[in-house]
């Protein structure tokens, strides 16, 4: 394992996507770097969330890395959008083939980070005792890994097996003959029902909002389509690093009002047979202009009418409280054909809301429903939540809870002011959630990198965002948000599923390749917005 000693130039908390990359890059730049897990392996979202169903919504060949040419080369996707279990075993074989398991001690919950402000040190505390300074602290924790399980009263009376998505144990779990209740029709909800719904006797789905989804057309790639993507990976990588989402796919060049009927519809015939939440993408104004998100909103509308047998259960599956794109759309396998059959139930909890959870099952305010398995598909506390759940302490002895309490304040979405030597990934602030993650990830890590190096070069020992900067860069991102739909919809990119928490639109919605001109603009100009501290300073 890295460096044995107490002292480490980093530590990098979170083996997934991020801090898989993050460790790779460091030591690359010569540095030593310890690592924490709280899981017992590395892939972080990847290893936990084992659902049925679960895959992830942006095409494997695109939700990759791209910093090994060789790697690019020779691993090989089985199909367009990847099982959970297949990119596990991706990531899995990047850390062996970088020996990147070396740096992490898993099963290793970080507690506390607090800077000391003489040393310029990170002192790093876990739940085994363990303690350890840095120079540097990178916190890979990710933005979807903090489970959320709603306080139900009863919620832990239920006699029966009972399982969230995003904690799904390892060994498979039987559904055969079960009467089965899923709470939850986000993403992982949508994913697994049609597929438990396959198995189980009974399987009753209690939705209180219900979601746009799309399904992914997936397939197994060719050989051919296999050998044609390998061949032009400079270019498609090249492409997604000009685009607004972190993958090779450009919206329609007008506006969807612009077009005639026709063209308009031949359009969103296109998108709809990409699939997933590409859909979302189709004209540049889609998220923008409500007349425009009109069109496509009905557009999709009329596709569920299609496939919900009874007209009734389709009302009850089709969104009334958000403009389509605002919430992510997800991407699904059969889900709304699920609702033909016999053995699903719709519960809408907005009319028949749940009162509590007994031992026998989940009561409604007019029905008992008696389960045997009982899933919460509950999603998580997004963007923040894994950070909140550590003691954070920064300059002076402020703590990022309390910096964060109205919501999260950052500059460039990676860097917090009063937090030196401090980076956050893809978080709040970044493009984020809003674009490929992998991709999202490089870019940030190797700006981290090049960071650390530009201090290195100029004999300073600390990097710092001011006050300044971290204020225009939310108002930067507030204001892009303000002139989108996004804010209107009531989604977990604004906190809004978790109780108490600030109603704030959390990504940065500019764009992937918009944010990456204005980190590289910041960097070239000697760290704008910026405190560096040298040596002789400190």
């Amino acid at each position: 394992m890295d460096a044995q000693a107490s002292d480490v130039d980093a530590v990098v908390i979170g083996a997934g996507i991020s801090g898989l990359y993050a460790v790779y890059k460091l030591r690359e730049h010569g540095m030593t770097v310890h690592g924490f897990e709280s899981a017992a392996g590395v892939g972080g979202t990847w290893f936990h969330n084992r659902y049925p169903g679960a895959r992830c919504d942006v095409e494997s060949i695109d939700y990759s890395y791209s910093f090994d040419e060789d790697l690019q080369q020779e691993w090989t996707w089985s199909e367009r959008f990847a099982t959970q279990g297949e990119i596990l075993a991706y990531l899995e074989h990047v850390a062996d083939r970088h020996e990147l398991r070396s740096a992490f001690e898993f099963l290793t919950r970080v507690v506390s980070a607090v800077y000391d402000e003489a040393a310029a040190r990170w002192t790093i505390t876990t739940d085994t005792g363990r303690s350890l300074t840095a120079r540097f602290c990178i916190m890979a924790t990710g933005v979807l890994s903090a489970t959320n399980r709603p306080d139900i009263p009863g919620r832990d009376s239920f006699a029966g097996e009972s399982y969230h998505t995003a904690e799904w144990p390892h060994d498979p779990v039987e559904f055969v003959g079960k009467r089965v209740g899923v709470i939850g029709t986000g993403s992982s909800g949508i994913q697994s029902i049609p597929v438990i719904a396959r198995e189980a006797d009974q399987v009753v789905v209690f939705q209180r909002s219900p979601n746009y989804s799309i399904p992914a057309g997936n397939r197994p790639l060719s050989p051919e389509q296999i050998a044609e993507v390998k061949a032009s990976y400079p270019e498609r990588r090249r492409l997604a690093r000009l685009s607004g989402g972190g993958t090779p796919f450009t919206p329609y060049p007008k506006g969807a009002m612009e077009v005639d009927a026709a063209e308009r519809r031949r359009v969103y015939d296109e998108w709809w047979l990409r699939g997933g939440y590409l859909f979302a993408k189709a004209f540049p104004d889609q998220t923008v202009n409500l007349e425009a998100n009109d069109s496509a909103r009905e557009y999709v509308e009329a596709k569920i009418r299609e496939m919900v047998k009874n007209p009734e259960i389709a009302d009850q599956l089709i969104p009334d409280d958000h403009p389509i794109g605002t919430k992510r759309i997800v991407t699904d396998d059969g889900y709304f054909e699920t609702y033909n059959r016999d053995n699903v139930t719709l519960v809408n909890l907005r009319s028949t809301p749940i009162v509590e959870i007994t031992e026998e099952g989940v009561r409604t305010s007019d029905t008992d429903y008696p389960l045997d398995m009982l899933i919460f598909a509950t999603g998580f506390d997004a963007m923040t939540g894994a950070l909140s759940r550590i003691d954070i302490c920064g300059r002076g002895g402020r703590t990022l809870r309390e910096e964060w309490s109205a919501g999260p304040r950052t500059y460039l979405g990676m860097t917090v002011a009063g937090f030196p030597n401090l980076f956050v990934m893809v978080g709040p602030g970044s493009p984020s959630v809003l674009a490929n993650m992998v991709l999202g990830a490089e870019q940030q890590v190797d700006w981290i990198a090049a960071c650390i190096a530009h201090l290195d070069e100029h004999n300073a020992v600390s990097i710092e965002a001011t006050e300044r900067a971290v204020d225009e860069w939310v108002a930067e991102c507030n204001e892009k948000a303000a002139g989108t739909l996004f804010p209107s919809a009531n989604s977990w990119y604004m906190g809004a599923n978790i109780p108490g928490k600030p109603r704030v639109f959390m990504p940065y919605i500019g764009g992937f390749a918009n944010y990456g001109n204005i980190c590289a603009e910041v960097a070239a100009a000697g760290y704008k917005g910026f405190d560096i501290a040298t040596a002789e300073k400190a």
